[in-house]
């Protein structure tokens, strides 16, 4: 016991190790107490046990003693082996002790008092012997086969319960459930300090393994039914209660692995750690977008973990190899982990189980589960949400970044789901089937996406031998147009638009003709006029001189009169031929 104030004696814990258990039981079993485990045929009641023993050793150095009162000990290793417990190595090394105790109802005859005298003696030789720190008693119910007076029984269990606390060993005691009462004698579970009841039940011919804590005496503790899982790696519990609100957020954005799909969501992609949705019908792309994202994580050298419900892997591997994508050499690496099942193969809590089991085995960056609507084949929708609501919450805390796809039906609304998760998703991408002319093609469309801005326009969605493209849709006059409709219409655009370059090409060249032809003639007209102008001013520069010699003349004649006849005629003669030469 551990001291807290007011020297209060706060309840010690002895850890089981068992994945689940330790978390829904506040840290393990009550130490140095003994615990009831009762439950029907197949429940799980003698694997609980030995895992508890083998755990003990295993991780927390503390040998234990398996005392059987049905299987002897070469059963008991032969049972325990294909679950990777190797109880003879465990026995030759000293750390686990085992001991069968056989009793036949027929030899049982009561002839007096009966007590539990010797089983202590036997009992706590063993655990002398290495040691121990546990003890396991399975099942004791067959300690008083064949007796009837339920006084005496009542009695001994109860010496058994308090020779064990005295022991001071932390100690399971595994029971038969009663009709009416959770063991056959009703007595167990008062006497006990904590009960555990584990439950094998068949639904709708699916199996499910349950547990509950029926009560633990000094401490706190889950109080809900969990489903449990045993595999070949022991038992797994999983707490089905959410947790919560309160997971971290990344700003980080991360593509999609289709660079115009990535234009869409404002050019990033997706956030990192957000739950992505692809609904759409049958043969529209949801597997093909599942497949493009986890080529893109393992191209990032991130471990991308991919649940298929309806193809196996090797199926998923050669469909996407039509499209340009090679996924095993992802699955070579150990960066791609496919996990295939069919959703009857058992119920709801079980495939959650499994899911944790394989995420926490795999610890995957990205998650893929394709697709979502086939867990309705295992429960209600009600169910199958609630379980994709603690799939969703536990992925977020991890930071895991989660893409869903959903099958919707021909004539229902596409923007819902059947399992109405809508409200939890954060990116949501619709691909639907576009019917025209005859033929059908597919769309896509960003319904929402948080905190981003994203495109609103449908985009036509191919997928070709060298991957998926997405395609503008023609809008056109006034008409919407895909596939091989859109390809005509847009040829003959194309054609159209040639046709006008050309005759603007011509119109073109025969302007720039006209212009060269007015060019030429305007050169020509400017050639004549530069001529008469030049013309013109050789005339005006005639004329001048002209001009100067009458002025000339007319002073000359001036001049003559003045002289009269005082000249001579020789004289007069002479500066008439001075004057010419000059």
């Amino acid at each position: 016991m551990v001291k807290a104030k007011h020297d209060v004696a706060v309840l010690e814990k002895c850890p089981t190790g068992i994945r689940g258990l330790d978390e829904i039981t506040k840290g393990g079993l009550p130490r140095g107490r003994t615990t009831l485990i009762c439950g029907g045929a197949g429940s799980g009641k003698t694997l609980f046990a030995m895992e508890f023993l083998m755990r003990g050793v295993r991780d927390y150095g503390e040998p234990g003693v398996f005392m059987s009162f049905e299987e002897t000990p070469e059963d008991l290793a032969k049972n325990f082996v294909s679950l990777g417990f190797d109880l003879p190595d465990m026995m030759s090394r000293g750390l686990i002790a085992t001991d069968h105790v056989k009793i036949e109802r027929s030899e049982v005859e009561e002839t007096g008092e009966y007590d539990l005298k010797g089983l202590f003696i036997r009992l706590g030789s063993a655990i002398d012997s290495i040691g121990a720190k546990r003890v396991v008693l399975d099942t004791i119910e067959a300690l008083f086969s064949g007796l009837s007076n339920a006084a005496i029984i009542r009695a001994e269990l109860r010496r058994l319960f308090h020779w064990l606390k005295e022991r001071g060993v932390t100690a399971i005691v595994t029971g038969e459930s009663g009709d009416k009462m959770l063991t056959r004698y009703g007595l167990e579970e008062y006497v006990a300090d904590c009960v555990i009841f584990l439950d094998f039940r068949i639904e709708e011919q699916i199996s499910t393994r349950r547990l509950r804590i029926v009560k633990y005496r000094g401490s706190s503790h889950g109080s809900d039914e969990y489903p449990f899982l045993i595999d070949e790696s022991g038992v797994s519990i999983l707490p089905i209660t959410s947790l919560g609100l309160d997971y971290p957020v990344s700003t980080e954005r991360i593509s999609t692995g289709i660079p115009k799909l990535d234009a869409m969501l404002d050019g990033k992609g997706y956030y990192r750690g957000s739950t992505i949705l692809v609904s759409g019908t049958a043969g529209t792309g949801k597997t093909s977008l599942s497949a493009a994202f986890a080529d893109a994580a393992c191209r990032r050298g991130e471990r991308c973990l991919y649940f298929a419900f309806e193809e196996s892997p090797s199926q998923i591997i050669r469909n996407m190899g039509s499209i340009g994508m090679n996924l095993a050499r992802w699955v070579k690496k150990g960066l791609l982990k496919f996990h295939s099942a069919r959703p009857s193969l058992y119920g709801l809590e079980m495939h959650l189980v499994t899911f944790h089991k394989v995420i926490n085995e795999f610890n995957p960056q990205v998650f893929i589960v394709d697709p979502i609507s086939n867990l309705s084949a295992a429960g209600k929708a009600s169910e199958v949400k609630s379980i994709l609501t603690r799939l969703i919450d536990y992925l977020k805390m991890k930071k895991i970044s989660t893409f869903l796809t959903d099958l919707t039906h021909f004539g229902g609304s596409l923007e819902h789901t059947s399992e109405e998760i809508s409200s939890l998703i954060d990116t949501w991408l619709l691909l639907r089937d576009i019917e025209l002319n005859g033929e059908r093609n597919r769309g896509i469309y960003i319904l929402k996406s948080r905190g981003m801005a994203h495109s609103n326009q449908i985009q036509e969605f191919l997928l070709t031998n060298q991957g998926i493209d997405l395609v503008d849709i023609y809008t056109g006059l006034g008409e919407v147009l895909t596939g091989s409709a859109r390809a005509s219409q847009e040829a003959r655009e194309k054609a159209a638009e040639l046709a006008r370059r050309h005759e603007a090409d011509r119109r073109f060249r025969e302007q720039e003709c006209k212009r060269n032809v007015l060019e030429a003639k305007i050169a020509a007209l400017r050639a004549e006029f530069d001529a008469e102008s030049e013309e013109l001013h050789l005339m005006a520069e005639g004329e001048r001189k002209r001009q100067a010699v009458l002025a000339e003349d007319r002073l000359e004649m001036a001049h003559l009169r003045k002289e009269g006849t005082f000249s001579s005629p020789a004289k007069r003669s002479k500066k008439k031929r001075e004057r010419k030469v000059r």
